[in-house]
Parts: C-alpha cells; structure tokens; sequence
C-alpha cells in the first residue's frame, strides 16, 4: 500500500469553476505569486513613503525582510485562504528538532565538499579573517536565501505541483526553475545553472519528500550557504565571500567551480547526488513516490484504498 502524503487534496465537494480557478495547482501557484508580488511593491512603496534610506533598504535586516518574511507571509495567505489546512510543513513542535537536523546535515556536507577538493589539491586556505560580515551573510545568504528560496521552490512549487503532476515531474520542474533561477548570479554559466539544478534542486525536493517539512530544507540550505561563504571562504553561487577563512581554488574549472563556487564543482555534484540517491532509496523504500493525479483517480476508480492525510484544520 502507498504511504505518500499530500498535503492538500481538493475538497470533494468543491464546484467545477473551484477545482479549475482556486484549487488547480497552477491556480495556487499564481495566486502565490501574487500575493508576493503585491506584498513586495506596498513593502517597497511604504518604504519610500516614510522616507526610508536606500542604503537601509540595501541592508541585511531589509533582505532578510524581502528574501524570507515576505515569501512566508505570502505562503500563510495561501495556506489559510485557499487551502484551509494545519501548517504540517511548517508545524512549529517540528522547528527545533527538523531544523537542528537540516543545519547538521548542510554543515557535514558542504564540509565534505571542501574535504575533497583539499584532497585533490583544488582547496587552499590561505589566511584568515579575524572580522567577517558574518552576521550579514547569516541574515542574507543564510537564513534569507534558505527561508525564502525554500518555501517558494520546495513549499510552493514542489508540492503543489506534485498533487497534480506527481513526484517524478515536480522534482524535474522544480530543480529546472531552481537552477534556472540562479543563471542571472555573477560568474553563472549553463553548466553552473544546471549543477545547481541537478545536486541542489533535486537534493531538496527528495529532502522534503521524504521528510514532508521545511524546516529541514531551511536548516540544509541555510547551512550550506553560510559553511560555504562565511567558514570556508568560497563564492556562493557566484556571490563574494567574506570568510573566516581565506582561500583559493585552483584547477580546472569543473573541478573547482570555478567563480561561481564550489556549487558548480563535479565534487559538490557527485555528493550531493549520492546523498540525493539515499533519499531516493528510503522513499523507494517507504512507498513515498507520488504518481499523477489521474492515476490516483484511477486507482482510487478501482477500488483500492489510497493513504491520504485529512485536509481539515
């Protein structure tokens, strides 16, 4: 019997204009994107309406307020509004223990990494830093780009578009835009859009398949982007680093990623996919593997019991 577990399925009773306008995937997706949107100019116009100084706006508590509060609000709106469901992902009992988890995990990995491309003779450490910005790159890179860019890619692209489309295409779609997104970074080049695509994208949305939190994918990739920038000295995804330590990276470029960073490096690659293999296999396992809507529906059609978690609050 399947254990997958969706967190919102439509209500059976819901209208045919509903199941189209509000509770398709894409109708959700869209009105994310949104609320986002509006959410982000009436910030940015009352900014400016009390004279806010560009300078503050350019500053880490801004950020953080753009790159993650703005997408967690707009995620609440959508939950609460339109799906109507408990926060499972977000269950605040889960912060601590899937969080800690996540930050454990991002720090061993990114550290395993660099252990390689030491072992390869591509990682040098070259001095230290005794005064990093490391409180900005923790509210910016950290726990901006881990909040925001995981709610919006794992939270609201991965999931949603898994109760239509299935596991196997959201995890394609997601990583795709994940990568994609991440072409416009310093230094970005096709093969470090899809590196990003291929050992992050994926990473996440097989993190969050087989875990159905978020606070795990933050905690992941909040960590390794502060281990990568602010402890070992590399570009994050093309991103100038102020480390703790100061290092260089030589060799080709696809072993040492280069100026976009280790993100675009054949070792983060290779580890991120054999870790990405494990969740694979635990989810195999486990039953986890979402299919499509409309063979749910026909297997539901057949008689056979689905497992499904109750959408009520």
């Amino acid at each position: 019997m399947p254990h997958y577990r969706l967190a919102f399925v439509t209500p059976a009773d819901a209208p045919a204009w509903q199941r189209w306008a509000v509770f398709s995937p894409l109708a959700r997706i869209v009105f994310f994107v949104v609320v986002f949107a509006i959410l982000s100019v009436a910030v940015g116009f009352g900014a400016r309406a009390v004279s806010v100084a560009k300078a503050a706006m350019d500053g880490p508590l801004w950020q953080l307020a753009f790159r993650a509060v703005l997408p967690l609000i707009a995620y609440l709106v959508l939950v609460k509004s339109i799906e109507h469901r408990r926060l499972r992902e977000l269950d605040l009992r889960r912060l601590l223990p899937d969080g800690a988890l996540g930050l454990v995990a991002g720090v061993a990995l990114f550290s395993a990494v660099v252990g390689v491309l030491w072992l390869l003779g591509s990682y040098h450490v070259v001095g230290g830093n005794a005064h990093p910005h490391w409180i900005v790159a923790a509210l910016t890179v950290g726990l901006g780009a881990g909040v925001g860019e995981e709610i919006m890619f794992r939270g609201v692209l991965y999931r949603i578009t898994e109760e239509g489309l299935g596991t196997w295409l959201a995890l394609l779609i997601s990583a795709l835009f994940f990568g994609a997104v991440h072409l416009g970074n310093p230094g970005a080049t096709l093969w470090a859009g899809a590196a990003i695509a291929i050992e992050a994208g994926i990473l996440f949305g097989l993190l969050y398949l087989v875990t159905r939190s978020l606070w795990v994918c933050m905690g992941l990739h909040a960590a390794w982007n502060f281990m990568q920038g602010t402890v070992y000295g590399i570009p994050v995804s093309g991103t100038h680093a102020d480390g703790w330590l100061v290092s260089t990276r030589n060799g080709p470029d696809w072993l040492s990623g280069g100026v976009f960073g280790a993100e675009a490096s054949v070792v983060a690659l290779t580890l991120c996919l054999l870790a990405s293999a494990a969740l694979l296999a635990v989810a195999l396992r486990r039953g986890l593997i979402v299919p499509p809507r409309w063979r749910r529906m026909g297997v539901q059609a057949g008689g056979r019991s689905l497992s499904m978690p109750p959408t009520a609050s």
